[in-house]
């Protein structure tokens, strides 16, 4: 359902989202009663219907996921090309400390 963040926000996951937004199209109870049986706020369960209502094939996309595949495909591989520069990094420290003659 939902997990903390770094700063305190709740992040909920896209699943929980559209499970949120269909029960509330399909309930007789408003929005703020709805938010309130889910522990969530009434705005926020507002946002989510209009984000929904505006892509109802690909709701909530997530900051992670790209609609550009090349894009997707980009980001992987800067996310490669940091992990292999911080291991290389991490290397050279490790030869510099291992090939010091001892005292």
């Amino acid at each position: 359902m939902t997990e903390k963040g770094n700063e305190g926000r709740r992040k909920y996951s896209k699943e929980f989202k559209v499970d949120a937004v269909e029960l509330m199209m399909r309930s007789n109870k408003s929005i703020i009663e709805t938010a309130a049986s889910l522990g969530i706020r009434a705005d926020l369960l507002r946002r989510w219907q209009k984000e929904y209502s505006a892509n109802k094939t690909a709701p909530f996309p997530g900051s992670g996921h790209l609609k550009d595949p090349e894009e997707e495909r980009f980001r992987k591989l800067e996310r490669e090309l940091r992990v292999v520069t911080e291991e290389r990094e991490i290397l050279k420290k490790a030869l510099a400390v291992f090939s010091r003659t001892p005292f």
